[in-house]
């Protein structure tokens, strides 16, 4: 569904400006792959900070501590 409205905004693009959807054809995959190092840096932030959540709770847990059940919304 993403790559539908993708396409369909791209092609709007190209109907309103061609050089500029041309460009934004060229230039997406290097924006792409200088997005990658970050997206990496995010999974990594957080996995670090929900291994502190979990070290900071163990002593919770082991003492019968049970989280409030969420309300489904």
């Amino acid at each position: 569904m993403s790559i539908l409205v993708s396409l369909l905004l791209w092609m709007i693009l190209l109907a309103l400006s061609w050089p500029l959807a041309i460009a934004v054809l060229i230039l997406w995959p290097i924006v792409w792959l200088i997005s990658l190092p970050l997206r990496l840096i995010g999974i990594t932030l957080s996995a670090v900070f929900t291994l502190f959540k979990s070290i900071l709770l163990l002593p919770a847990y082991l003492l019968g501590w049970r989280p409030a059940p969420r309300a489904n919304a």
